[in-house]
């Protein structure tokens, strides 16, 4: 086995720095050292216009990585519902055959005529206790993300405390 090589990164930016050393790392590099910009002589203004600039970075970051988890999984569920649709498309053969069938087995017994009506009166109740269920179901959802609006409004709060500390 041979030795990992070893590397030092010499990054002015904190962040990018940090995932340079996590990548290198995961790779099977060893990192040996780093180096930055040196911070003893920055005024105030200059440190804190690099948080923000960092803060902005971290945030543009963050909500990409939030895009491409959210496509990814748009992916999976398109995927996932075209196979339930075609789950219900032969379902949908089956209740018929299972209609012609019984429409066909009920004229044995009675006349055909009576017998389709029979079905359909049956796939009609059916029908009208699955709307009620539904319609009942959907007045009980609520569409607004109620958590993510509590979370997102204490926001401010938690940062202005943040800042007075």
């Amino acid at each position: 086995m041979s030795k990992p090589v070893r590397v030092v990164i010499a990054e002015d930016e904190a962040i990018i720095r940090l995932d340079l050393k996590e990548i290198l790392e995961e790779e099977g590099y060893q990192v040996v050292g780093e180096t930055g910009r040196d911070v003893s002589r920055a005024s105030v203004g200059e440190l804190i216009g690099e948080v923000t600039r960092d803060m902005s970075t971290l945030m543009r970051q963050e909500l990409a990585l939030a895009k491409a988890e959210v496509k990814e999984e748009a992916v999976k569920a398109a995927r996932a519902g075209g196979m339930l649709g075609a789950a219900g498309f032969a379902g949908y053969m089956v209740l018929l055959f299972a209609s012609i069938a019984a429409w066909w087995g009920l004229a044995e017994v009675m006349a055909a005529g009576w017998a389709a009506l029979v079905v359909t009166a049956i796939w009609a109740v059916i029908g009208a206790v699955l709307f009620a269920v539904g319609r009942q179901r959907m007045r009980e959802v609520n569409p607004k993300p109620e958590r993510t609006v509590e979370t997102v409004s204490e926001v401010p709060g938690t940062l202005k405390g943040a800042v007075r500390r």
